[in-house]
């Protein structure tokens, strides 16, 4: 080992200007440049520099790896390499190192971590995934061959005006017009939505017909799990007279009680007119100064409606148990054996003023009570219905009336809401669907709660056993609601619902003497107003519609038609029409989407 010698300074402080010997001599002992170390650094600097440290002591000068090229920020102290070759390969080699830190980041030794990772799916998860993609693929689907064939039958008529929601083949009149019809006045559905009305004084009570059986409050507690099979009423006689076959009625026009004359199905019919999407019709009589709301025999006013407002496009064929028609008579028939099941059927019954006015002796009749009230619209016109009821309860302490009314579910691929694994989680989403694809019958049934005064609206819940099987079926819960709480729950306003009658009635009142059709149009929100003959509808008038070919319609209906059968015949021209068509339904699509 070689000892250094510290140079003295006998003149001061300091080193001295010239060594007396080698600071750092080399190995073999010799001295570069003389006694000088001349191979020692020095690196200019400015006073603005900030120096990081002057001697480096825990430097390893041992070290064998050979140095690579660079220059770094420590190789200006290091004095153990002998050139600047060896000089700027040390500095390469500090400027290339950092310092990583290759421990694992620490875990918090409390909280479940699963909650931050992202689990397998169950397979009865994973499965209903994929079904829920199939539905969502095939009302995809279902939707493009919509837009498609309704542009094709636009193309195919010369375009223009159409339905938004159905292609025209789909919704037809609900009764067929004939050539000798005038029509009179039409009237937009947006024009009735901004009618309002109040009626000055609450509805008087003329008479109370008919006789109430009492709820069974057992069937509050039905639900999914614990079902009651719908039971079938045969023997129970249902009556839709119209209001002037009603012999009550009759007695209060010769007494002159009133001015105009209806029943509770015909005003709700009115009042909700702006939901509807499929076509009715109204028979207006106006005899002398009175004015009477009619409905023909087997009209579209007797069968509920199913999937009405729904953007789902049901079966065509008349046939098929899912179709509308069929969907309809099914509802209709479900409604009326739930009215009666839901009934304490022990023979006691709570008798009104008079016995049912169209039931003949001995007949077994439901359970159904007429309420004849009278509202006063002005000065001078006075307005009389026949209301319903179907049952009595203890509401509050005291005797109260309900309505009984059933919704159905048929397939719920339609609907996209299973109601056995949703009423009782869910059951505002159940019922948020069923307004959206049922709003017009949902609120009918709230406005003739109100017309008739019932203290609570009852609504049940009924399916199908089998999708496929249309006679059999459960009810799976019945749930009640106060009419008026419903009504503003649905958005139903009572304003407008009188609105539109005193409008139609005003309208009605300026006509001559006459029979008049109030018809709701097919194909477009607006309902017509048609002078019949006094004759019209007598003597087993058509039930149905007339056959499609045979109806007189509006122009571009027959134009629609017509020219679609002759363009699928022509071929060349279809095909050029259909690519046009195809463009326009994809513009249509995005911006309904949009």
């Amino acid at each position: 080992m070689d000892i250094l010698v510290a140079p003295y300074n006998p003149h001061g402080w300091g080193p001295p200007d010239s060594p007396v010997a080698p600071l750092l001599p080399r190995s073999d002992g010799s001295t570069p440049g003389g006694s000088a170390a001349s191979h020692i650094p020095f690196s200019p600097f400015s006073r603005s520099d900030k120096l990081g440290r002057i001697a480096d002591w825990t430097r390893n000068t041992n070290f064998t790896n050979p140095p690579r090229s660079g220059a770094g920020r420590d190789a200006v102290f290091d004095f153990a390499l002998h050139d600047s070759a060896a000089l700027a390969a040390a500095s390469e080699k500090d400027s290339s190192f950092r310092l990583v830190d290759g421990k694992p980041p620490p875990r918090p030794k409390f909280g479940p971590r699963w909650r931050f990772q992202q689990r397998p799916l169950l397979p009865q998860r994973r499965d209903e995934e994929v079904e829920a993609r199939k539905r969502e693929a095939e009302k995809e689907r279902s939707r493009r061959d919509r837009h498609y064939n309704l542009n094709r039958s636009f193309v195919a008529g010369g375009g223009g005006q159409g339905p938004n929601r159905r292609d025209a083949p789909t919704l037809k009149s609900s009764v067929d017009i004939q050539p000798d019809w005038t029509m009179l006045d039409q009237i937009s559905f947006s024009t009735f939505s901004k009618l309002s009305f109040s009626v000055p004084d609450p509805p008087e009570d003329l008479l109370f017909c008919g006789a109430l059986e009492v709820y069974d409050k057992s069937f509050d507690r039905v639900n999914p799990k614990n079902d009651r099979r719908l039971q079938r009423f045969k023997s129970r006689n249902f009556f839709e007279v119209t209001t002037t076959d009603d012999p009550v009625i009759r007695r209060f026009a010769n007494e002159d009680k009133a001015v105009v004359f209806a029943t509770d199905a015909i005003l709700s019919a009115l009042m909700c007119a702006p939901r509807s999407v499929y076509s009715w019709d109204i028979v207006v009589q106006r005899v002398g100064n009175k004015l009477f709301f009619d409905k023909r025999d087997g009209s579209q006013l007797d069968l509920l409606s199913v999937n009405e407002t729904s953007s789902e496009v049901l079966p065509e064929a008349k046939e098929d148990i899912n179709s509308a028609h069929s969907l309809a008579v099914e509802a209709t028939d479900i409604n009326q054996n739930f009215s009666q099941q839901v009934l304490l059927r022990d023979g006691n019954k709570v008798t009104l003023d008079e016995p049912n006015p169209f039931a003949s002796e001995g007949e077994e009749i439901a359970s159904v009570a007429y309420r004849y009230r009278r509202w006063k619209l002005d000065q001078d016109t006075y307005l009389i219905a026949r209301c319903e009821v179907h049952s009595v309860a203890d509401v509050r302490g005291q005797q109260g009336f309900l309505t009984l009314n059933a919704l159905n579910e048929f397939d719920s691929k339609y609907s996209g809401v299973d109601w056995r694994q949703k009423l009782e989680t869910q059951r505002g989403a159940v019922l948020a669907t069923e307004l959206k694809n049922n709003a017009n019958k949902l609120a009918k049934w709230t406005a003739q709660a109100l017309l008739a005064g019932a203290d609570l609206m009852k609504l049940g819940y009924v399916s199908r056993v089998h999708p496929r099987d249309h006679f059999s079926h459960v009810i799976l819960s019945v749930i009640g609601h106060k009419p008026k709480d419903f009504a503003a729950q649905i958005n139903l306003n009572t304003s407008n619902m009188w609105g539109i009658v005193k409008s139609i009635v005003d309208l009605c009142m300026k006509l001559n003497e006459g029979k008049y059709v109030l018809v709701k149009d097919p194909m477009k929100p607006q309902v017509r107003i048609y002078e019949v003959p006094v004759d019209a509808f007598d003597n087993d008038y058509m039930e149905e519609p007339l056959p499609e070919e045979e109806q007189v319609r509006p122009p571009i209906e027959d134009e629609v038609v017509d020219t679609v059968a002759k363009n699928q015949a022509e071929g060349e021209a279809i095909d050029a029409e259909v690519g046009v068509g195809e463009d326009d339904a994809n513009k249509d699509a995005s911006d309904s989407i949009s």
